[in-house]
C-alpha cells in the first residue's frame, strides 16, 4: 500500500538545502515505497506551521503529515500548539511510543512536547528537529503507518 506522506520542517535557522533532518526523512519514505507529496521549511511560527499542516493535509492529499522541529522547551518551540490548533482528535499513543523509543538512545527525549493528532483523514505527528532524533522517531513508529491509514480510511482492524 503507498502511504502518501508530508514533511514539514519548522525552523527560523534552517533552509530547504540545510534541512538534514527533511532530507533524512524524504530519503526513508522512498525507502518504505511510499510517496512524499511535499517537504517545505516554515519558521517557528503558529500560523506558518498551522497553514503548512492545512495544506499538506487538505490540498497536498497527505495521509500523513510529519512536522520536523519546534517540539523542545524554546519559547519558539509552537509546533505542537500549531497542531492543536488544526487538528481535531489527539493519538497520543505514537508521541508516547516515539518518546518511549527515543528514551532508549537518549534521556533527554523526555522533554519533547511532539504530539499525534488526527486531521480529518490525515495523521500528523511532531518529530524533533535534529537529524538523528528524526529518524530515531521514524524507527519508532513508522511501521504503524500503513495500519494507520486504513483505519482513518473506515476499513478497520
Amino acid at each position: 500500500m503507498d502511504v502518501r506522506i508530508a514533511v514539514v520542517t519548522c525552523s527560523d535557522t534552517r533552509s530547504l538545502e540545510e534541512d538534514t533532518a527533511g532530507q533524512a526523512l524524504e530519503a526513508l519514505i522512498a525507502e518504505a515505497d511510499w510517496t512524499c507529496t511535499g517537504r517545505v521549511v516554515v519558521p517557528d511560527d503558529e500560523d506558518a506551521i498551522a497553514g503548512a499542516i492545512v495544506q499538506a493535509a487538505d490540498a497536498d492529499g497527505a495521509d500523513v503529515v510529519i512536522t520536523c522541529g519546534g517540539t523542545g522547551l524554546s519559547l519558539r518551540d509552537v509546533t505542537p500548539e500549531a497542531t492543536q490548533r488544526v487538528c481535531q482528535r489527539n493519538v497520543p499513543g505514537i508521541a508516547e511510543a516515539m518518546r518511549a523509543y527515543s528514551m532508549t538512545k537518549t534521556r533527554r527525549a523526555m522533554l519533547s512536547r511532539a504530539l499525534c493528532m488526527q486531521r480529518g483523514r490525515t495523521l500528523v505527528v511532531n518529530f524533533p528537529g535534529s537529524r538523528k532524533a528524526a529518524v530515531e522517531s521514524w524507527e519508532g513508529v513508522a511501521d504503524q503507518f500503513e495500519h494507520v491509514v486504513h483505519m482513518m480510511a473506515g476499513e478497520g482492524h
